[in-house]
């Protein structure tokens, strides 16, 4: 029903365009770069794509929800129709999650008999696989229930399970001896945990000029194994009488954690070891022998889906931990790793102890370099790898650890970050860094969780947040999210998996067809499948690499003059680890690294903002930055890098060697050697190196680029580096120029994610291969602009001459050619690209209209006979103001669907030379219009002005506006206990509302 809506409403915008009026209401002109689709299909060839190549992206491209089901307690039939809603509402995947935190009483799930992973769970997952080929969905799966990734049978006390290292300690005065038991842990063990072995007893003195505020100081010098000296247990030790002395024992045990808000199965799921080989193969063994039925593996192979794990949250009292971290310590660093264990093990997160300053960071860059191989070595790569062998991809996030989640994306077939844990848009750009190194396409989103926000989630707040998301790289949605229908004693309207939460409103909306704004879904699903299509085709170009010593990502650490400054001014910025220096990628040509893509025009080398902000290199990594330097790569170095140090404890005569190369690094010509931030726009100045957009002043304005043979597409977004950021966006109007990269006959095309058309921009600028245009949006406002060949999307205005200048309000292609567009009456001068000048009068124009008389039909949303059957009760009112539902007395807590309708009149002089914008102001949350009975193409949630173009008449025409609602206002009086500290919401068509006629004349 909806794919023959949407074909309907294509059919109507093609009128609109054959009519000769405008695409939208935004004026916005943004050029894009091609880069690499998901599927061959979606691909810009040599052949013209044609209006539906963006008019309407394949499922391949679309967003996807995080379905949640409560483990196995699922229902064949029900699963079914819940894969035909969501590709119904225009949705191309599903990721199948076991998640019930809202749910109190864990018994009502009887997880003995249907558990994550039991017969009805393997029953479930099979109708959901057969079901969504047969509507071309995807399905995910997670590696296991909830997270982080547990096997069901194993226990804490298996090699598998996840480890770790706590310390005891007992101190010891000057000249003292100690006789007793060894130090204790400082923790007892995990529920479940029955053993522990000691791993080592060391003694240190105490250096009080070491310590800081909540470390006690050690000297490294003093540290001594005492191990050997233990017996039964017992240990007899007397300090030495130069201070006073602590004795540390490291006891290695199981963590004892189970995946999120259990049990998820019978018997228990355990946590595994993320560090180890063991632990992987836990996870692969369990699917292979308990779920990977016949009939499941072809369906899996069949749907070439992925299998996902989310952020890795292992939580230990002390020091995440695996048996083979010692050995894997000094095979990578040529040093034991026991006298360093003072300054590593932790208390609740929490350093302990510490060395002289410097010693100490070397000392834990070192250890957790070492945990980052052994993460992404042991535990993604085989995930991958294993995956492959099924068919499927790997789709992870990969932080959550102090590992390096940039170096770990590059393994990943589908790097994935999240609105909620991400604290900016610079935690995107690590992970794409290693995505677009590594030649892969997709960086993958889970979107839209808020705290405290479930069911008042609005969509215009979705959008806004996933606007500065896709301008960092990000390019597929995994929408948080959509829960089964019920489980046992859940309340209207029906099973969540957030909320409540903890006895309060909870957070992680709940979307689906129990949500007012149901109906309203396919204009959100193809807004978001076209701007993936667009980001996911051809590849990436950024302006700069900049090299992260300690790839760390959800920490909202930032490139310091990039982030701050170059932004605004149009730069973009990925970020990079050495591993990622080691990829076949890794490459200079034409003075740019990875020049198939991303194609980097200068490397950006500065102090490690998280060991001190100190100048590291490793002299393996100098050296290759070192050979790409030589081989023509531009490179800025800010800070004091003729005096680098190794980020790890050096060997002898290491820092000597690592100086060595950075001072060949520093004396090449192309190479800048700074001190001060705010020089490195000097820097890049000096270089030769401009950014592919530009813009005259600084600027919200955010922008992605992809580039293909065919077209560069600019994506834009007026928005910000997070959502935390004040004062709030405003709007912008400005000129933008950007850069074609391949060359060609070339004409810019405005690319409207709402409704799909793509049209040629009939005012721009050109300058060789840049092309200035003018950029209008309002705050959140995206828009896409692709720099083409003529004709590359089926238009027929080929190289017909287009304007460099003029006083109208606005030019646009049209049947008839260029055609000028005037809200009001008067002569409009208008320069042409061959150097003519031409005039064109546009008779009068009538004044806007604004509604003075609304008829209202609510239908309001309240609790069924049953958790999940609602009942509409519809109340018709008679409007003179537009007022909230929460200010309309009989509406004030009600939600739901309300259909305004008005009528406006216009003069008998209406003729096709005339049109119309309908602003609707404020309108919450989703809206549609028809006019006349006409609907009218989607409505842009961050900028609802429509253009009502040809469906206008002379003498009466009747205007509707249908606006769903959050269930918010509903859910606070039907469940107080939950939703009853949450206000009233200001919901509904509020306005004002405008029609704004004007008229249009050929420019000739």
């Amino acid at each position: 029903m909806h794919e023959n809506l949407s074909q309907r409403r294509g059919t109507t915008r093609r009128t609109v365009l054959a009519a000769g009026l405008s695409v939208g209401a935004a004026t916005v002109l943004l050029s894009a770069s091609p880069g690499a689709l998901a599927s061959p299909a979606a691909t810009v060839t040599g052949q013209l794509p044609g209006a539906d190549w963006f008019a309407n992206p394949p499922r391949s491209v679309r967003p996807k929800f995080r379905w949640w089901w409560p483990d196995g307690l699922v229902d064949a039939d029900e699963i079914t129709r819940e894969i035909d809603q969501i590709a119904d509402a225009g949705f191309g995947g599903v990721e199948i999650a076991a998640v019930h935190h809202s749910v109190k009483d864990k018994s009502v799930l009887d997880t003995a008999r249907h558990g994550w992973g039991s017969r009805p769970w393997r029953d479930g997952v099979e109708a959901a696989l057969r079901r969504a080929a047969r509507r071309g969905v995807t399905v995910d799966l997670t590696l296991g229930p909830s997270w982080p990734v547990a096997v069901p049978g194993l226990t804490p006390d298996d090699e598998q399970a996840a480890q770790e290292l706590m310390y005891g300690r007992v101190a010891v005065t000057p000249g003292a001896t100690y006789e007793g038991p060894v130090p204790p842990p400082a923790h007892a063990p995990a529920p479940g945990v029955t053993r522990q072995r000691l791993l080592a007893v060391q003694a240190a003195r105490v250096d009080t000029a070491n310590s800081t505020r909540k470390e006690t100081g050690l000297d490294p010098a003093s540290v001594r194994d005492l191990t050997a000296t233990v017996t039964d247990g017992k240990l007899t030790w007397t300090a030495p009488s130069d201070g006073d002395w602590v004795l540390l024992a490291y006891w290695q045990r199981g963590s004892g954690q189970q995946p999120e808000s259990g049990p998820h199965s019978a018997p228990a799921a355990y946590v595994v070891d993320h560090l180890s080989p063991t632990g992987t193969d836990a996870v692969t063994r369990y699917w292979e022998r308990e779920l990977l039925t016949p009939a499941l593996r072809q369906l899996l192979r069949a749907a070439g889906g992925a299998f996902f794990e989310d952020s890795v949250e292992l939580e230990t009292d002390g020091l995440n931990w695996t048996p083979g971290l010692p050995e894997a310590f000094e095979k990578r660093t040529g040093r034991p790793l026991p006298p360093y264990l003072p300054v590593l093990v932790l208390d609740n997160s929490n350093q302990v102890f510490a060395f002289e300053a410097q010693l100490t960071r070397q000392i834990r860059k070192d250890f957790w370099d070492t945990v980052s191989d052994l993460f992404n070595r042991h535990h993604l790569r085989a995930l991958r790898d294993w995956s492959h062998s099924l068919g499927m991809s790997l789709r992870s996030q990969p932080y959550g650890l102090q590992t390096d989640a940039i170096a770990s994306a590059a393994v990943l077939d589908i790097p994935e970050g999240e609105s909620l844990g991400f604290k900016n848009l610079d935690d995107y750009r690590c992970l794409a860094g290693g995505r677009d190194m590594a030649g892969n396409t997709v960086l993958s989103c889970e979107a839209g969780a808020y705290n405290g926000s479930a069911y008042s989630t609005t969509w215009d707040r979705f959008l806004r947040t996933m606007g500065g998301a896709y301008a960092a790289g990000v390019n597929q949605t995994v929408v948080h999210g959509f829960s089964y229908a019920t489980v046992p004693g859940v309340a209207w309207p029906g099973f969540a998996a957030f909320s409540p939460y903890n006895g309060a409103s909870g957070y992680g909306e709940s979307w689906g067809p129990r949500q007012p704004t149901w109906d309203h879904m396919p204009d959100i699903a193809g807004y978001l499948g076209r701007v993936h299509r667009v980001l996911q085709t051809g590849t990436v170009r950024a302006d700069v690499a900049v090299f992260r010593q300690t790839g760390y990502s959800a920490t909202g650490i930032g490139a310091s003059w990039f982030t701050s400054t170059g932004i605004p001014l149009g730069w973009t910025h990925q970020f990079l680890s050495g591993p990622l220096l080691d990829l076949p990628s890794a490459t200079v040509a034409r003075g740019r690294l990875a020049p198939d893509g991303p194609a980097y025009q200068a490397l950006f080398v500065e102090t490690d903002f998280f060991y001190g902000s100190t100048p590291t290199l490793t002299i393996d990594d100098a050296r290759k930055i070192l050979a790409l330097a030589e081989a023509g790569l531009p490179v800025v170095m800010l800070g004091a890098f003729d005096e680098a140090l190794t980020p790890g404890v050096p060997a002898a005569g290491d820092t000597d060697r690592l100086r060595a190369i950075v001072a060949r690094l520093l004396a090449l010509p192309h190479v800048e050697h700074i001190t001060d931030k705010t020089a490195v726009g000097d820097a890049l100045a000096r270089l030769g190196i401009v950014p592919d957009v530009r813009y005259a002043t600084a600027s919200t304005l955010l922008n992605a680029h992809r580039a293909t043979p065919e077209a560069d597409f600019y994506y834009f977004c007026n928005g910000k580096h997070a959502e935390t950021v004040k004062p709030p966006v405003a709007a912008i109007d400005h000129d933008v120029t950007l850069r074609r990269t391949n060359g060609g006959a070339t004409v810019p095309y405005l690319l409207d994610p709402w409704t799909g058309e793509a049209v040629r921009i009939a005012r721009y600028t050109r300058d060789g291969d840049d092309f200035t245009v003018r950029v209008a949006l309002q705050p959140g406002q995206a828009a896409i602009v692709a720099l083409g060949r003529p004709g590359l999307f089926g238009d027929r205005h080929g190289n017909r001459p287009y304007a460099v200048s003029t006083d109208a309000e606005r030019l646009l292609f049209t049947g008839r050619g260029l055609t000028l567009r005037a809200t009001t009456a008067g002569t409009y001068t208008t320069r042409l690209s061959q150097g003519r000048t031409v005039t064109t009068t546009v008779p009068a124009v009538p004044e806007p209209i604004t509604p003075t008389r609304w008829e209202l039909e609510a239908e309001d949303w309240r609790p069924g006979s049953t958790a999940t059957r609602t009942e509409r009760t519809r109340r018709t009112l008679t409007l003179d103001t537009l007022l909230p539902w929460s200010r309309i007395p009989e509406l004030a807590d009600s939600a739901g669907v309300g259909r305004y309708r008005t009528t406006v009149h216009l003069p008998s002089g209406w003729d096709a030379s005339h049109g119309a914008l309908l602003e609707l102001g404020q309108v919450s949350d989703t809206c549609r219009v028809t006019v006349n009975g006409t609907p009218m193409p989607p409505v842009d949630r961050i900028h609802p002005v429509v253009d009502l173009g040809p469906a206008l008449r002379r003498g009466t025409n009747v205007i509707e506006v249908e606006v769903a609602t959050p269930l918010i206002n509903r859910l606070r009086v039907a469940q107080p206990a939950v939703f009853g500290a949450v206000a009233r919401q200001d919901h509904g068509l509020v306005g004002p509302v405008r029609l704004v006629p004007y008229r249009e004349a050929v420019v000739s």
